[in-house]
């Protein structure tokens, strides 16, 4: 099939470096780099969350069983809310 991609000057420019190093098209490089984008996000793949942790052993004693209400109050205690 055959479409209309517009891409930056300086991009393709890149792009046509490398397929001339590789001795590929560039239509051989975009569909590479289209598959690879689609392999990357394709559905159902597993949303990882990044460890963001802060040093320390979780919640104190005081607060573990604390209600959210409870919880909230104290993270703004002391900042005028």
């Amino acid at each position: 099939m055959k479409t209309t991609v517009e891409i930056s000057d300086p991009l393709l420019r890149e792009v046509r470096k490398v397929a001339a190093r590789e001795g590929v098209t560039l239509r051989i490089l975009m569909e590479r780099g289209l598959r690879r984008v689609v392999s990357e996000t394709k559905a159902g793949a597993p949303f990882k969350l990044r460890r963001a942790s802060f040093k320390g052993k979780g919640l104190q004693a005081e607060v573990g069983e604390a209600a959210w209400d409870r919880l909230r109050d104290l993270a703004y205690e002391g900042r005028g809310a």
